[in-house]
């Protein structure tokens, strides 16, 4: 697990964000505050990835019952059920659902919050105020991970 993800070395793009305009992504953000959720939905529509997205725990895990995702985004605190609660319920699914790749945002430099992610069962985690770059480049990476069998378009 990483900040602000990697580069995939076996891309056919020379970035990750250029594998996002080649590829379907779908992606879901859980997020309470809804200026994030905006930035976050403008980043993603800049270069055509599906959006959803959760204001909460609940919310979120609702969305994901009821569509297909590539991948998952959750905000690391979010009153009720924090992002660590809501990827131990996607990992503890018993469909393919639990395989999703998660990456945790958070403004949380606290100690042991990255190891709190990983023990969750995240994949990655970026860190607020996220950027544009970094958050393509991770989903990208994220998502040809875990699919290396997705076909480009």
């Amino acid at each position: 697990m990483t900040y602000q993800g990697q580069i995939p070395t076996a891309s056919s793009a020379e970035t990750p964000a250029q594998d996002a305009q080649a590829i379907q992504i779908k992606a879901l953000y859980i997020e309470d505050d809804p200026i994030n959720r905006l930035v976050v939905r403008d980043m993603l529509g800049v270069v055509g990835i599906g959006y959803e997205e959760g204001v909460d725990g609940p919310d979120g895990l609702a969305k994901l019952e009821g569509g297909e995702f590539d991948i998952v985004l959750v905000d690391l605190r979010m009153p009720g059920m924090d992002g660590l609660e809501v990827t131990r319920q996607i990992r503890a699914r018993c469909d393919a659902k639990a395989a999703v790749p998660i990456v945790v945002i958070t403004a949380d430099t606290g100690s042991g919050i990255q190891q709190d992610c990983q023990d969750a069962g995240a994949q990655d985690l970026l860190l607020k105020p996220v950027a544009m770059q970094p958050l393509l480049d991770t989903i990208c990476l994220q998502v040809l991970s875990s699919n290396p069998d997705m076909e480009m378009i």
